[in-house]
């Protein structure tokens, strides 16, 4: 299968290499040219997943248009502020074909608090499937090959066992929903709560804290997405509670840190100033 996964962040790299190492034909869409480079030529991504030695077969392409050609399923990973107008050229590179798009950015657009799934649907032809790739997954243990489980929805059944079929292998297990509204908001909003458990840590406060803090942010999370058309059964699953838990208390969550760099003194612009992740 030919695949373009559009994003060269962590997690793109590390899903790229996912699907290179399966056997795909793939290619790995980045805007940044020492991504393209390092992919391309020493087979790594020192920029955003330092230390991976990536799948020989992998190719990386600075050209949208390129990185799209024939694709039978594309892979959008951009950042969730960059979903709309990176998306936005490479639907201009499909002209009339329908493939598979994917959608495994996690957050809301900032200006219109837009799911990515939503923008996909308004810069996509009509009639394109689009689904959704969600759970607990740290990028660096998706690329050791840990074992991993996540949830792929999408509102047509079918849509998302096909998705199930293209991602899973041995260590990396898809899950099959229909629930795409609470499987992207448990996504998108699963980053409070992780930063809040940084807070916590970095005031000195104990797992007593945080359990509580993880439980009823829960709770609250399920609130808000049921008001959303979600079902509350999704937030007892992978793209919920499991994809809750992981930020808040996992050492490798971004997000997590950034709360406890807080509240050691930084300022959000310093901790985030040369920063190449999005948070």
């Amino acid at each position: 299968m030919k695949i373009a996964v559009i994003g060269g962040g962590a997690w793109g790299t590390a899903l790229a290499d996912l699907l290179a190492r399966k056997g795909e034909q793939v290619t790995l869409w980045a805007r940044e040219p020492e991504v393209v480079e390092g992919v391309n030529q020493s087979h790594v991504n020192e920029m955003f997943l330092p230390g991976a030695s990536l799948a020989p077969a992998l190719h990386a392409e600075s050209d949208i248009a390129a990185a799209m050609h024939g694709v039978e399923t594309v892979v959008s990973v951009a950042p969730s502020h960059a979903v709309r107008p990176v998306m936005a050229d490479a639907a201009k590179a499909l002209d009339r074909s329908r493939p598979l798009v994917v959608s495994a950015s996690k957050g809301l657009d900032p200006d219109r608090l837009e799911r990515p799934s939503c923008i996909l649907a308004e810069v996509l032809a009509p009639g394109t499937p689009v689904a959704v790739l969600s759970g607990p997954s740290f990028a660096w243990e998706v690329f050791q090959q840990q074992p991993t489980a996540v949830v792929a929805a999408a509102t047509d059944h079918a849509v998302a066992q096909r998705t199930q079929r293209v991602f899973s292998t041995g260590y990396f297990r898809v899950y099959s929903h229909t629930d795409v509204v609470g499987v992207e908001l448990a996504g998108a909003l699963k980053n409070v709560i992780a930063l809040a458990a940084g807070i916590l840590e970095g005031l000195g406060l104990g797992f007593n804290t945080r359990a509580a803090l993880i439980t009823r942010g829960l709770a609250e999370i399920t609130r808000l997405g049921v008001t959303r058309g979600a079902h509350p059964r999704t937030y007892a699953g992978l793209a919920g509670m499991g994809d809750l838990t992981l930020p808040s208390s996992g050492a490798l969550s971004r997000n997590r840190t950034l709360g406890v760099v807080l509240v050691q003194g930084q300022m959000l612009q310093q901790t985030l100033a040369g920063k190449a992740s999005v948070l």
